[in-house]
């Protein structure tokens, strides 16, 4: 019984330790909204029909053929404005510098948790900080793995790697 108390102590730490270092996170460092980019509103005007109605009003124009059934098209209409280019272009950007960050702040949450959880004498707590922090790894990586650069996820890898391995050796060689 003593084990099976050891063990759910272990999880509850683990779990619990990434919620807290993911609401922290949320609570003090906002994520961009979309909303803040691109305001949404009903359109007031319909949607341009040229190129240079479109870049008048802020958009790119995209000369691809585009299948619009309700619409008939004037004659010589040959592709579509996209009003959101900019706005969206100035999301994607801060919302990857935000992802960036993220994943930044958790790898570092992570490692201090793996590395108390390594210095810790008490079993149980131990083994939850030290699990708490691999699972912190692991969010962090999926949350900003398609986003990085291959380089920075080699780097990234072998730093890992270097330092579990000597936080291993330190612990487990005494």
């Amino acid at each position: 019984m003593n084990k099976i108390l050891q063990w759910a102590l272990v999880l509850a730490i683990m779990i619990v330790l990434n919620l807290f270092f993911n609401y922290t996170i949320q609570l003090v460092y906002d994520e961009p909204r979309w909303e803040d980019f691109c305001p949404v509103s009903p359109p007031s005007e319909p949607a341009p029909e040229t190129a240079a109605e479109c870049v008048s009003r802020g958009g790119v124009w995209s000369g691809e053929e585009v299948m619009r059934p309700q619409v008939p098209k004037p004659v010589g209409y040959v592709g579509y404005c996209d009003l959101d280019f900019q706005c969206r272009q100035d999301f994607e950007t801060a919302d990857k510098l935000y992802r960036r960050n993220v994943f930044v702040i958790l790898v570092a949450a992570g490692l201090v948790s793996l590395a108390a959880g390594l210095l810790s004498a008490v079993g149980a707590v131990s083994l939850g900080l030290s699990f708490g922090g691999v699972v912190s790894f692991i969010i962090a990586s999926v949350r900003y793995w398609s986003d990085m650069d291959d380089y920075l996820r080699v780097i990234i890898l072998a730093a890992a790697l270097i330092i579990l391995i000597w936080l291993g050796l330190k612990k487990f060689r005494q």
